[in-house]
């Protein structure tokens, strides 16, 4: 990066060669080679997307089994070790794999535009946080794929989990593999960290970010902080397997209640990591179709804020019935009932918001608004499980089922394919289809509540989790029949939404810059926006930069068609974190294959440990070093340009 000289011509562009000499320097090789090498955020971005929603749809298709092996009492579809299997790489892969990825995805595309800048701060370490998320993927399959998926649940824990109780390779795929996912997603956070702080337009000072960026910010250093815990207890765990130490092994000293606490202090965060972004989504595109902006804005802010704070400290939620002493008791279930508050801000903030508008009720519309309804559903349960005295009753219950899935599905995937409805023509440049979306949105709410409402009252009457069979003495056979009925309209839903985005692609309508007349930076970009994003740097005067004449903003004046040029090479602008006042212009790194080698070295690595052969383990980190001696090596055209200066 280089100071910023304040010569630098602000004016107005309408120069074809400007563009086409951007072009040239932002757009990504074609071929093979693009492909393997892009840092391209919008690129890395969409693959994100496409990723989780593939393993969304494994994850669909391994909960539509274990639902026709409960929908009646004493079936054998499936084996006890095939079903633990099943639902324990079910949760793995919705929760590590779609949940948090997905919204990882919108935001890498979303975030450059939303905030006036031509990419991600650290372009490469983008483009390494996906691959290794894709070869994470792929490891953790493989064990599922050859018999060896993880059979303690997605929270895995001990002493089940320990050799001696569980000899195969099921833990040892499932701890190396988490600990792999681990590497993506925390360079991912810290590149959304330095991004948002760092490389926004002029004049966006930080409370005008848009509420997305809030949401993804706040989960991205909650999992800089969470992250190494749970990385941590999944190492030890290894370590225990593998070489007899006895961290959580109580015949040498360990304590299981460890895994639980290093699990835990990870596990309740990463709940509000893969929910805040998506509340973010809503509060973002929820005021478009109601035609006025967000009320409450500062208060959803800080509420967006307080709620991760919050959650570092009802980790023992989880823990309640484990044996822990009363007072501290006491005083994680006072926090998880106090989360709710920040939380309800949230929610009042979008009824006043519809209350308060105009509201035109698209599929978009729709998805956002349900979740408002879903949100409530969930929350209510949760708070429900926040008593110590409820929560003995209706833990390992099929009653916290239904709140996990209400949260998950409810504040996760339909703000999701909301999303996807909203900026589906910012991505492709057409429209996804209204009336197929109709369906699809009916189909998905109606099958989800069949599905999981029922649930509820399941959990109610004493069905226990974790079950592959059951006998019909509790009442639970109709109930289970009406859930598996539910989830199979669900799955018909999502099949919908698959078919329209497919459909759309093909032949979806037109879409302009901003055919939703929306007010985000985003929306002053074409449809698909070009590799370098903006012409010209935009500069920003409020909120709404697009909107400012019609909510009468007077002296307030946005620009994105006058700022600074920016183009003697690939660079964006870098501003200070509070004020977005320009401060530097920083050189973004080039196509490389750096990313990619770095990931597959990792990969070999970890399938090394695995098999515990050090000739592959070192083979693996022989191709870091050279990758990472590729990254940090100085660029040509760096070295000439700062001989230059000297």
């Amino acid at each position: 990066m280089r100071q910023l000289d304040f010569r630098t011509p602000r004016i107005g562009i309408d120069s074809v060669e400007h563009e086409a000499k951007l072009l040239r320097l932002w757009e990504t090789s074609p071929g093979l080679k693009g492909f393997l090498t892009s840092v391209d955020h919008k690129e890395i971005g969409i693959r994100y997307i496409i990723t989780a929603f593939v393993f969304l749809a494994l994850g669909g298709i391994e909960a539509l089994v274990m639902r026709l092996q409960l929908a009646g009492p004493n079936l054998s579809l499936l084996t006890p070790e095939q079903y633990n299997q099943l639902f324990s790489t079910h949760g793995m892969t919705m929760i590590f794999l779609y949940a948090a990825p997905i919204l990882s995805g919108f935001s890498n595309y979303l975030w450059p535009l939303v905030l006036g800048s031509r990419d991600m701060a650290f372009p490469r370490l983008n483009a390494l946080s996906y691959w290794i998320y894709l070869a994470a993927g792929l490891f953790l399959y493989a064990g599922f794929l050859t018999g060896n998926g993880p059979n303690d649940g997605w929270f895995n824990y001990v002493p089940y989990a320990l050799r001696d109780y569980n000899p195969g390779m099921n833990q040892d795929f499932y701890a190396l593999g988490m600990v792999l996912l681990g590497i993506s997603t925390t360079v991912g956070a810290a590149n959304f960290i330095v991004t948002a702080f760092k490389t926004r337009a002029p004049g966006m000072s930080i409370n005008r970010m848009p509420i997305l960026v809030w949401g993804t910010l706040t989960a991205s250093i909650a999992n800089i902080l969470v992250v190494p815990a749970v990385s941590l207890a999944f190492l030890l765990l290894w370590m225990d397997r593998q070489f007899g130490t006895h961290f959580f092994d109580p015949a040498g000293g360990g304590q299981p209640l460890l895994w639980q606490h290093l699990f835990w202090i990870f596990g309740h965060p990463w709940v509000y990591a893969i929910v805040l972004p998506a509340m973010g989504m809503v509060s973002d595109g929820l005021p478009v179709f109601c035609r006025r902006p967000l009320v409450g804005y500062s208060l959803v802010a800080v509420s967006t804020v307080a709620t991760m704070i919050f959650g570092f400290g009802v980790w023992v939620h989880h823990m309640f019935a484990t044996g822990l002493p009363g007072l501290g008791l006491s005083f994680f279930s006072a926090a998880s009932i106090a989360i709710t508050i920040p939380s309800a801000v949230a929610v009042f903030a979008w009824l006043s918001t519809v209350w308060l508008g105009r509201p035109v009720r698209t599929t978009a519309f729709l998805f956002f608004a349900s979740m408002i309804v879903l949100f409530v559903i969930g929350g209510v349960s949760g708070f429900m499980t926040a008593s110590v005295p409820v929560d003995w009753q209706l833990t390992d219950t099929y009653f916290v089922v239904a709140h996990i899935h209400y949260v998950l599905i409810g504040i996760n995937v339909f703000p999701v394919v909301g999303a996807m409805y909203f900026w589906f023509p910012k991505m492709t440049g057409r429209l996804l289809d209204e009336r197929l979306g109709r369906w699809n949105f009916w189909t998905m709410f109606v099958g989800f509540n069949v599905a999981f409402l029922p649930m509820h009252i399941t959990g109610l009457l004493g069905m226990p989790r974790r079950v592959y069979t059951y006998n019909d003495y509790g009442g639970w056979a109709a109930l289970n029949m009406l859930t598996s009925i539910g989830s199979f309209i669900f799955a018909l839903g999502v099949l919908l939404f698959f078919i329209n985005v497919v459909k759309s692609l093909k032949s979806g309508a037109r879409a302009g810059k901003n055919p939703w007349d929306a007010p985000t930076l985003e929306w002053a970009t074409s449809s698909p926006p070009p590799p370098y994003n903006f012409a010209v740097i935009p500069t920003v005067g409020s909120r709404h930069p697009l909107w400012e004449d019609r909510l009468g903003e007077e002296g307030i004046v946005s620009s994105t068609d006058r700022g600074m040029l920016l183009d003697q090479g690939k660079e964006t602008i870098g501003t200070t974190a509070l004020d977005a006042e320009p401060e530097m212009i920083m050189e973004m790194a080039e196509d490389s294959f750096a990313p990619l080698s770095l990931a597959a070295g990792l990969s070999v690595l970890f399938v090394g440990l695995l098999v515990r052969n050090w000739m592959v383990v070192g083979a693996g980190a022989a191709v870091v070093f050279i990758s990472l001696v590729m990254w940090m090596w100085p660029r040509r055209d760096l070295r000439e340009r700062e001989a230059a200066h000297v």
